[in-house]
């Protein structure tokens, strides 16, 4: 039985069954995809253990169809992250149970219900993403952060240039906007992952497709983060007087503000921070715990100081032996 960092996490079970996670170009016997971020999913035509919403939202998001099948050995939770993000629980003919998290996070926040580590039941092995796994990533609690995003909303008297990632944030910021009082407007990157949503889940959002036409003072525009900085955006704040706000857990670091250029930011954020990735552990109280992605070595070391027997995952790595 190995736990490997190659292309996805591949987890080989007693049996020689190989399952990999997360991974650009599958290989293996089964494969699993967490939820329908672009460094999660396939590049191309795939078939994977998923949610039915992560496999709506994958073949939105991409031109290759993700098409979805059931595993016995394999069980999916809410991973609290995206809608559709799921943590699959992986069990070996030898009894061995494997909890692999994705991105995850274990906060309520409006339609989506955070990840309850205690629904998981025993866990043996747990591989856990890392991307805040450092002591200095603590978020405030998610409403203050709400009600201080409104409250910037409601005294800004301009148009408002919002940005966030099309899977997730996006979402959060036009239904924020909308309780704001604000017309919401937004690119079709986003309609086309709010679609799925609406038809999967119990959730609206009242967004009309931006054209390119001037914005009003009440108009609230959400936009992907990584167009902050093109070109055309300093133009319409320039044309328009729009103020540009970024949302993201890196905001708890004042270079967020100054890398994207905007007037202000707030730390919204769809994953654990350290505290909460920490207490997950705690909950979980596996054998072995892996850590990838963001702050890997710093959360392993640190929860290695805890008691747990925590390793880093290494990409390319080959064997246990290698860390």
């Amino acid at each position: 039985m190995t736990v490997r960092l190659r292309d996805g996490v591949e987890i080989t079970l007693s049996d020689g069954t190989r399952v990999v996670c997360d991974a650009d170009d599958p290989g293996g016997d089964v494969a699993v995809v967490t939820h329908a971020h672009g460094d999660h999913l396939p590049e191309g035509e795939a078939t994977a253990v998923c949610s039915p919403l992560t496999a709506a939202l994958g073949t939105a998001r991409r031109d290759a169809p993700l098409g979805r099948v059931t595993d016995d050995r394999i069980d999916l939770l809410p991973a609290g992250h995206v809608a559709g993000s799921r943590v699959a629980l992986v069990t070996d003919p030898d009894g061995t149970r494997y909890c692999y998290t994705g991105d995850v996070c274990l906060r309520a926040r409006d339609y989506l219900d955070g990840f309850d580590p205690d629904t998981a039941g025993d866990v043996d092995v747990l591989v856990t993403e890392a991307t805040y796994g450092d002591p200095g990533y603590a978020f405030p609690p998610h409403d203050e952060v709400v009600a201080d995003a409104l409250a910037w909303l409601d005294e800004t008297d301009a148009p408002v240039l919002l940005f966030g990632y099309a899977l997730g944030r996006a979402q959060t910021l036009q239904r924020l906007a909308a309780r704001a009082g604000r017309r919401v407007l937004t690119t079709d990157a986003v309609l086309r992952v709010n679609d799925p949503i609406t038809t999967h889940l119990d959730v609206a959002f009242d967004a009309d497709e931006y054209d390119s036409h001037d914005l009003g003072p009440t108009d609230a525009l959400v936009l992907p983060l990584t167009s902050a900085r093109a070109g055309w955006i300093d133009r319409l704040r320039d044309a328009t007087g729009a103020l540009a706000a970024g949302f993201s857990g890196w905001a708890v670091d004042d270079s967020f503000r100054f890398r994207g250029n905007y007037d202000v930011t707030f730390p919204l954020s769809d994953h654990a921070d350290f505290p909460a990735l920490v207490s997950m552990v705690d909950a979980l109280d596996p054998d072995r715990v892996y850590t990838q992605h963001g702050e890997a070595a710093t959360l392993a070391t640190r929860l290695t100081r805890r008691g747990y027997d925590a390793t880093a995952l290494r990409d390319g790595q080959s064997t246990l032996g290698e860390f």
